[in-house]
């Protein structure tokens, strides 16, 4: 690991003028992922500034009902929430399904959302990684690619987004609110990850002095009726083949709401627009499920390894929203 200086900030304002003098600067909080990479040998920034004593531990309910999570709050605390449990609880099960109990016992709100990439070819350096290195190129295509994404893909990487919390946030709509010396701003989810395109390195729209300081999760009625389901190789500790985050209402056997958001298969996590477009007025049957995944998948390309995914996209969107369907008609 190469050396680097180290900074315990006792406040935010301190922690943003350290970063705003360097761009050799990394934040660290729960440390899953940026400690990994450091040992690794694919980060080494000159100066680490923990994070850790900053005032942003709070789970708070807004005058208009929406919830304001602190960026430091661990995943277990925002899994075992009651507000998140009754309110969102896809957003409880895609916590809960995504790492170990350990893992999230440290983890951060913001640092799920930075995590990068779990591709095999990005932590061995004898590979070519456009990610790592920009414009070194890409063995996972030609290579070995099961776990690559058959959406958002492109000719200079085919890495999946490894987050199961930021599928829930895309189809939540949850706004990341960031901080610089500069002032405060707001990004939807939806819009914070970047596709790859032909900069795959750049990951994020967060510029390189600004933190992320909280996710505010906005009253979504159907949220209360929904379900994170997760595919994978095992029921252990393991990343998404593929995954859907569903809400669902019908009213009169007509679907009046409906979202959904993908895991596994895209270069970011994935909201699924076209299937919300095609389902939304359309009877509450197994039918349109099945037509609306068909036509969000349409774009969908994969290779040899991983084209399976295409189709076990579909059926896991159909077999999510079967799933709500019948749990609200029991209700």
């Amino acid at each position: 690991m190469k050396p680097f200086s180290y900074l315990s900030a006792p406040d935010t304002a301190t922690a943003l003028r350290t970063i705003a003098d360097s761009d050799d600067v990394k934040f660290l909080a729960g440390g899953t992922n940026l400690v990994d990479l450091m040992r690794e040998g694919i980060e080494h920034p000159a100066t680490v500034v923990d994070i850790t004593r900053l005032p942003l531990t709070g789970i708070e309910e807004l005058p208009d009902r929406a919830i304001r999570v602190g960026a430091l709050v661990t995943n277990s605390r925002l899994a075992a929430d009651p507000l998140i449990r009754t309110r969102y609880p896809v957003l409880a099960q895609a916590i809960l399904l995504g790492a170990s109990a350990q893992l999230r016992n440290m983890a951060t709100v913001g640092g799920n959302l930075l995590q990068r990439t779990r591709c095999m070819y990005f932590y061995d350096e004898a590979s070519a990684c456009n990610k790592r290195v920009p414009g070194s190129g890409c063995d996972a295509i030609g290579g070995f690619s099961r776990g690559s994404a058959v959406l958002g893909a492109s000719e200079h990487c085919i890495a999946t987004h490894p987050s199961d919390m930021a599928v829930a946030l895309v189809m939540l709509d949850a706004v990341v609110e960031v901080e610089s010396v500069h002032g405060v701003r707001r990004i939807p989810v939806a819009d914070f990850h970047r596709l790859p395109g032909d900069t795959p390195h750049l990951e994020t729209v967060l510029a390189a002095d600004e933190l992320i300081t909280a996710v505010e999760l906005p009253p979504v009625p159907a949220a209360a009726h929904s379900r994170y389901r997760k595919v994978r190789d095992r029921a252990s500790y393991a990343f998404a083949l593929v995954s859907v985050a569903a809400a669902l209402a019908v009213e009169g056997g007509v679907v009046s709401e409906v979202r959904l958001a993908l895991g596994g298969v895209g270069t970011k996590p994935w909201r699924a627009t076209e299937a919300e477009r095609v389902l939304l007025g359309e009877p509450a049957t197994e039918e349109a499920f099945r037509r609306a995944a068909e036509a969000e998948l349409a774009a969908a390309e994969g290779g040899p390894q991983n084209a399976f995914k295409i189709e076990l996209a579909r059926r896991t969107i159909v077999a999510t929203l079967r799933r709500l369907l019948t749990e609200g008609s029991a209700a």
